[in-house]
């Protein structure tokens, strides 16, 4: 039986955009959206109540290789899994903690059973197995687990790429087969309802991808992801590979980019047939002083904000647009005051749910390529 499911409800027919339902154990997720990025356990500056019942977020992404090192996959089952430890009520989705540990280029070694790594918070070595951190992940009882993948860098040789998409192949397969005998061997209802996705790698050469993609799918699984994006790649890149992706993934389960990405680009990725993405922008540039609008960037520490009055987007309604100034906000964060992050983070994280909504919105009324040309012109006028 499907641990999740999906139906897709609307489908735009110039592009490959579809509108669709994402069932899971804790709750329907509408798509395309966007995942704001818990990586340990929560959202910097938001509560769980301000993305549930202001912000209407269903589902957050959280970080394995960051909770298996602090607080620990154990201690968190014992809590009753990674939902009740955080108090948050909606779905999650887990990534395998590969782009963290393969970013500690300094502190790892990669062959083909693993990665040992050593802890960026104590230096002790750890090892994570395609088993293993299904294992975690489990623990931390998410509703969707990533299956441990190898992202290379960028620039890389094809010949490397090939050996490190090979790598993931079989990862994924040791993942797939050692998750369905876990699942067959508890008696936790809970476990039994989670479900795995491979990752979908190759560097930026398209042939690599798809012969990837086409392995993948032969482990049936209830997801696919395309990984190994914003990796510094130019951005047509990144476009370019899920396009090379997206016509061999099964039409029938959800899609999700990783790591993606800036506002304009989210139409592009669903114009691209994506149904998930995630991103820390938001989050981190809110706290770093740039704020996302509908009307471009604002930039808040900029002098010409100092006596403005304005909110940050007359456009939003969030509530910190609803109630502070730019002026009052660019105080906050030149007097380095703990406020701003909360004010701002809450704003981006809105405008990333706005654009979703309204993209959502754009496949059902069947209006979807006016929407992107739109999206496009605006970015071409940012630019």
């Amino acid at each position: 039986m499907p641990r999740i499911g999906f139906e897709v409800v609307a489908e735009c027919p110039q592009t490959r955009a579809r509108a669709g339902l994402l069932h899971t154990p804790h709750g329907v997720v509408e798509t395309p959206v966007f995942m704001p990025v818990g990586t340990q356990g929560t959202v910097k500056g938001l509560t769980q109540r301000d993305l549930a019942e202001e912000l209407g977020v269903a589902i957050l992404l959280a970080n394995t290789y960051h909770l298996y090192l602090r607080p620990g996959h154990e201690l968190i089952r014992n809590m009753g899994g990674l939902h009740r430890f955080m108090s948050w009520p909606h779905a999650i989705l887990t990534d395998s903690g590969g782009y963290q540990v393969f970013s500690l280029k300094a502190l790892r070694k990669i062959d083909d059973r693993g990665v040992v790594f050593q802890s960026h918070l104590d230096g002790d070595l750890h090892t994570f197995t395609p088993e293993s951190t299904v294992d975690v992940q489990i623990a931390l009882g998410s509703d969707i687990l990533m299956a441990l993948d190898e992202c290379p860098e960028y620039p890389v040789s094809h010949e490397s790429a090939r050996v490190s998409m090979h790598r993931t192949v079989r990862w994924a397969r040791q993942a797939n087969e050692h998750y369905r005998r876990a699942v067959e061997a508890t008696a936790d209802e809970s476990a039994a309802r989670q479900a795995l996705f491979p990752i979908v790698q190759g560097s930026m050469f398209a042939d690599l991808r798809r012969e990837c993609a086409r392995a993948l799918v032969d482990l049936d699984a209830e997801g696919y992801a395309i990984g190994g994006l914003s990796v510094g790649e130019p951005r047509p890149l990144s476009l370019q590979m899920v396009e090379a992706t997206e016509d061999i993934l099964p039409r029938a389960r959800p899609r999700y980019a990783m790591g993606v990405g800036m506002p304009a680009e989210l139409a592009e990725y669903v114009a691209r047939g994506v149904d998930m993405m995630d991103c820390v922008l938001p989050t981190r540039n809110a706290r770093n002083g740039y704020l996302f609008t509908s009307t471009g960037r604002v930039i808040i520490k900029h002098a010409r904000y100092k006596d403005d009055q304005r909110p940050v987007d007359g456009n939003c309604n969030c509530y910190t647009c609803s109630t502070y100034s730019r002026a009052y906000l660019r105080h906050l964060f030149l007097s380095g005051e703990i406020l701003y992050a909360v004010l701002a983070t809450r704003h981006n994280i809105r405008r990333y749910l706005d654009i979703m909504r309204e993209i959502r919105h754009a496949i059902r009324s069947g209006t979807f390529p006016d929407y992107l040309r739109c999206a496009r012109s605006a970015s071409l006028d940012a630019g």
